[in-house]
């Protein structure tokens, strides 16, 4: 079962192991990201982050869509973080949820920022208006006590 799906770069961090984990009664985080398993180090850094009791699963694109898909996952409460847009919107569209958190998006000198944690560009536009238009619920909040934002007001701004 899918708790939530996440757009963080940063993928394990204090809000998501803790503050997100908890709120939403987490007990598995699946770290989607098609670079983390080419480096060893990060992986290990990853691991160590990882709240307690809560598994930690780190996974390609293709590889977290193909075990979604199986049912492996649906015995565990899972909470999906996505390291970037492209990913989590390949992720929805593959496995039909409707909704996703964007929580950080890193700044790049061609993007925007429109929150304190969300930076975007063209690109991130048009991914999110083909998401919007399949009628996927795309939200700002970066820890799970602040409201959430609706992000359809910032495809306009860039």
């Amino acid at each position: 079962m899918i708790k939530m799906i996440r757009v963080d770069y940063r993928l394990l961090h204090g809000q998501v192991a803790f503050s997100w984990t908890q709120a939403l009664g987490a007990d598995a985080l699946l770290l989607v990201s098609d670079t983390v398993k080419k480096d060893p180090l990060r992986m290990k850094a990853l691991r160590l982050a990882k709240p307690a009791g809560t598994k930690v699963v780190i996974k390609t694109c293709d590889e977290a869509i193909e075990q979604i898909k199986s049912g492996i996952t649906d015995k565990y409460k899972l909470f999906v973080i996505c390291e970037t847009l492209p990913i989590a919107a390949k992720l929805v569209e593959a496995i039909g949820e409707k909704a996703i958190n964007l929580g950080n998006m890193p700044y790049k000198d061609s993007k925007k920022q429109v929150t304190k944690s969300i930076f975007i560009d063209h690109e991130d536009v048009e991914i999110m208006q083909k998401l919007v238009d399949q009628g996927v619920e795309l939200f700002i909040q970066m820890v799970p006590n602040e409201n959430k934002i609706d992000a359809k007001k910032f495809l306009k701004e860039v």
